[in-house]
């Protein structure tokens, strides 16, 4: 199998890997950041603009984008509820801003408070703000593989959501397994029924959960369909406060060894990364699920003695 050359891996530790922690103090969460953009990655999902009393983890935004060393070739993301949230986070000069709709219409009206179509609504409030000052926009359609309340979530459902969020007038769009639920047949199942709805996986990007272990598995599928872009997060952190049982993000530094050691290149520095990661558990306070982080980089001894 021909894999793609390159692909991008876009870190979302900062945000959606902390605001499942108890609430880490600004000057950590921006020193997490610059150590992230040393790295070589293209993308970090910085802050979330939301109300402090929805995700306090979340509070401080505006100082944490003040206050980060900004790296030229990197962008700075924002992920942003509403139209309040994006003039805030335009104001705090976010590169990108994100916007969320869950597929599930349970889940949506817990993780924002508000219905489907009025989050779709909302959306485009969202986008000309962001247009208005040549920011982009991606819509994440969260929930897309299964919902903690719901169950299955029909992958056409999820096709005709992000036809609306495009007609919005998204720039992109992002499809998240929210609650870990994904495994490769319903990665194709997804990519099957975007690409009847016009959508081809070269416009396609992926937000995997290791909830029952198939994250890595299910970015090899998505990569046989031509996929070239996933988030993950530093150490494995992160979670839903609004999904109940979802766990940590696909594993950053343990994606990126995956990638390289099947050719496909990333641009990103390996042992940079697992520095990141010893780093985001001694922010935490605890042990990450990163398999790298306890195996380090693979190396000619450690191959020679196995």
């Amino acid at each position: 199998m021909r894999w793609p050359d390159q692909v991008e891996v876009r870190e979302v530790g900062p945000r959606d890997g902390l605001q499942n922690e108890e609430p880490v103090p600004v000057a950590a969460r921006v020193r997490l950041i610059d150590a992230l953009s040393a790295t070589g990655l293209r993308r970090i999902e910085a802050a979330s603009f939301v109300r402090p009393d929805a995700i306090p983890a979340m509070a401080g935004a505006e100082e944490v984008m003040a206050r980060i060393a900004r790296r030229p070739g990197v962008a700075y993301r924002a992920l942003v509820p509403n139209a309040r949230g994006a003039e805030r986070a335009l104001a705090a000069r976010a590169d990108e801003l994100e916007l969320v709709v869950s597929a599930s219409e349970t889940h949506n009206r817990a993780n924002v408070r508000r219905g489907v179509a009025d989050s779709v609504i909302a959306a485009r409030d969202v986008v000309t703000l962001a247009h208005g000052e040549g920011v982009p926009v991606e819509a994440i359609v969260s929930t897309a593989f299964g919902c903690p309340y719901e169950g299955d979530v029909a992958p056409e459902r999820v096709a005709q959501l992000a036809g609306l969020l495009l007609d919005a007038g998204a720039d992109a769009l992002s499809f998240g397994d929210t609650t870990g639920m994904a495994t490769p047949r319903r990665v194709h199942d997804l990519l099957d029924a975007l690409e009847r709805a016009g959508i081809a996986p070269g416009r396609v990007a992926l937000h995997f959960h290791d909830t029952r272990g198939t994250a890595l598995a299910n970015v090899v599928a998505a990569l046989e369909r031509g996929v070239t872009r996933f988030d993950a997060s530093v150490g494995g952190l992160g979670g839903c406060p609004y999904a109940p049982g979802a766990s940590g993000n696909a594993v950053t530094e343990d994606l990126v060894h995956m990638l390289h050691d099947m050719g496909v290149g990333t641009g990103i520095d390996l042992e940079a990364l697992i520095g990141c990661a010893r780093l985001a558990g001694e922010i935490v306070g605890r042990d990450l699920p990163s398999a790298m982080l306890h195996a380090g980089p693979r190396t000619r001894r450690h191959e020679a003695g196995a």
